[in-house]
Formats: structure tokens, sequence, C-alpha cells
């Protein structure tokens, strides 16, 4: 991850609860059709009438996601014709961070609900032979497998610990 200088972080938004990364994320993507328009985009899919017809999303509620999204700086709408005015959407570099996050929900599916899996992914290196696509969390520090029991948290808001507020 690279990071980012302050003044390129977006004001994080006033929620409930504990001072999180997840729950701002999950502010911003974290309701389905959000999440299921950023697959399309994955795949390829950029025109509304695709997504809306890949995913199911009633139109109202993609509309407003997909504006949400491009509020949050994941998506942005490019035009393809001026008479009507037309747009596709786009992820930006916020939204193809997305990436393993979409990876990690398909293969949680895909082990946990799904009898078969509905699509794969493919590694096609160049210069190598594509082979199916099967990713690992990675330290990009060390080049260790980023395992649970390896890992330790750190909080660093202040007046929490891992357990909750320091008062009450």
């Amino acid at each position: 991850m690279t990071p980012r200088t302050p003044s390129a972080v977006p004001a994080a938004p006033a929620l409930p609860g504990r001072p999180c990364s997840i729950a701002a994320a999950l502010h911003v993507v974290g309701e389905k059709w959000a999440l299921l328009a950023v697959r399309e985009l994955f795949y390829g899919n950029h025109r509304f009438d695709r997504i809306a017809r890949n995913t199911g999303a009633p139109r109202d509620r993609l509309t407003a996601r997909l504006r949400a999204l491009e509020e949050a700086g994941v998506v942005e709408r490019r035009a393809y014709s001026e008479r009507p005015p037309r747009y596709e959407y786009h992820l930006t570099e916020a939204g193809r961070d997305l990436a393993p996050l979409s990876q990690a929900l398909l293969g949680w599916g895909d082990r946990w609900l799904m009898p078969e899996p509905p699509v794969g992914l493919e590694h096609d290196p160049q210069g190598h032979e594509p082979h199916p696509y099967d990713p690992a969390w990675v330290c990009r520090t060390c080049g260790g497998e980023g395992r649970r029991a390896d890992l330790r948290i750190e909080v660093h808001s202040p007046g929490w610990t891992t357990e909750g507020p320091t008062a009450p």
C-alpha cells in the first residue's frame, strides 16, 4: 500500500463506536449494491444498463450507489455520448485498490457458500503458463504470509484499547 500524505486523505466520516478504518470503508462500500457495482467494473462492464442488469439492483438504488462511490473517489464518470449525454463508470486508483477485498469475498463465497464456484480467476503472467489464481496475504517488508497467529493489533486511537474505550 502506497502511503498517502495527510492532505491527500479525505476527512474520516464521523461514525459511532470505535474509530476504525473498517467502519470508514464500510461506510463507503459496505452496501451490497455498491460492492456489486464495483465487481461489474472489475469485470469490464462500464455502462449503467449492464451494471444494472448484472447486479439486479433497482435502478434508483444503483444510481444512488454510483453517485456515492463517485463522491467518495472510488469511481469516476466518463462521457461517451454528448447527444444524449451518456456516461460510463470507471474505477479510480482507490477503486482498483478494492481488488483484494473483492478477491477475498469471492474466495470466501466459493469456499463457504457455493456448491461450485460460478467464476474463477486465472493468473496469466507474461512468460509463464496461465494457472488458477491462488492469492495469499503477504507482508511487503519480510515477504512472509500474513497468518492471523503472527499478527498483533496495535490501537492508535487515543482513549481506546482492543477491548473498547478506556473511559466510560
